[in-house]
């Protein structure tokens, strides 16, 4: 069996695709997972892998009903492999791009070797493996006009996400908004929440038990304490952001019903407002759109985001608060 580094590299991902008895997997599946990877080989070579492997290896093949399948012995030891496939190299990359902001400090330090070994996989495998370009080719954008991030420092994130991960009280000097003055206090956090482009700490300041929320990006500097956090009796993260912390609150199930331009409201057959939506055209072309929803300040931001696309008919409360923030808002352009 010759012991190549390319070789050795394309059995070690073999043996990694092989599951334990009584799961298997054929030699086909496995010719596809290494293709995947950015190995040329054909069916024939991982047939004759799995053969000399199987003489090294505690591995056995089911030749009970075609197509024949491989796995490792029941009684076969615990046994690892180093190195990182093409598909768990994307998974590390992805995370760090979109999860590095929530992730604690600590974490991210221990997955650095694996974030730069994920790099160095994906590429060395450019143009090789249709898996590893694929971190080039997917994007997530919002919704909304995008907004810039502001600047965090990076210390100072750690050390709140350690007082947080730990239960552990942090010393802040916190930049007020809009009067510039600073203020210096110890919180102690509770959760950290990204809305949009923004982070914030939820927490609790010294002994007191009212729950403020913190732009992280305006706080100046964090310092890590020996003081146990003060946490709040049967507090949930959840719970807090159901009350409405950030206008994210469950509200009320209202039935709304709202009249779309067609253009406005095409997207609602793909993307629906709940499972009892019902969508009627109009002698015109509009869309009367009919569906159980969550009364809350969302709801309204959504709707008057379309501006003159859309009429709220019900609830009436609803009705009468889009008409006075639509007379409002022309108001100030008379």
């Amino acid at each position: 069996m010759s012991f190549t580094p390319e070789t050795l590299l394309r059995h070690w991902q073999t043996l990694r695709r092989i599951p334990r008895h009584p799961q298997k997997i054929t030699a086909g599946d496995i010719c596809q997972h290494l293709q995947d990877e950015g190995y040329g080989v054909g069916k024939r070579t991982v047939e004759r892998d799995l053969q000399a492997l199987s003489r090294i290896f505690p591995l056995v093949l089911d030749e009970r009903a075609k197509p024949y399948g491989w796995s490792w012995s029941r009684d076969a030891a615990g046994f690892d492999l180093p190195g990182m496939s093409v598909s768990e190299s994307l998974t590390v990359m992805m995370a760090k791009e979109h999860l590095r902001s929530v992730m604690p400090a600590s974490t991210l330090e221990q997955m650095a070797p694996y974030f730069r070994q994920a790099e160095q996989n994906l590429n060395s495998l450019s143009g090789r493996s249709s898996l590893a370009s694929w971190f080039n080719k997917v994007r997530i954008i919002p919704p909304t006009q995008p907004l810039l991030a502001p600047q965090v420092d990076e210390l100072t994130l750690s050390v709140l996400q350690e007082g947080l991960l730990h239960n552990r009280q942090c010393a802040i000097t916190y930049q007020r908004r809009g009067t510039g003055g600073v203020d210096e206090y110890p919180v102690n956090p509770l959760g950290i929440v990204q809305r949009g482009v923004v982070l914030y700490l939820v927490c609790t300041i010294k002994t007191y038990s009212d729950l403020r929320i913190l732009a992280v990006h305006r706080v100046q500097s964090a310092t890590l304490l020996d003081t146990p956090s003060i946490l709040p009796k049967k507090f949930k993260l959840d719970d807090y952001l159901a009350t409405g912390a950030f206008g994210w609150t469950a509200g009320s199930a209202i039935r709304l019903d709202a009249v779309f331009s067609n253009e406005a409201g095409n997207h609602l057959y793909e993307t629906p407002l709940s499972a009892d939506q019902n969508i009627s055209v109009l002698e015109d072309g509009s869309l009367k759109v009919v569906a159980t929803v969550q009364q809350n300040p969302q709801l309204v931001w959504w709707l008057l985001g379309f501006g003159a696309d859309v009429v709220v008919v019900a609830p009436t409360e609803l009705r009468s608060q889009m008409a006075e923030k639509l007379r409002s808002a022309a108001s100030r352009y008379d």
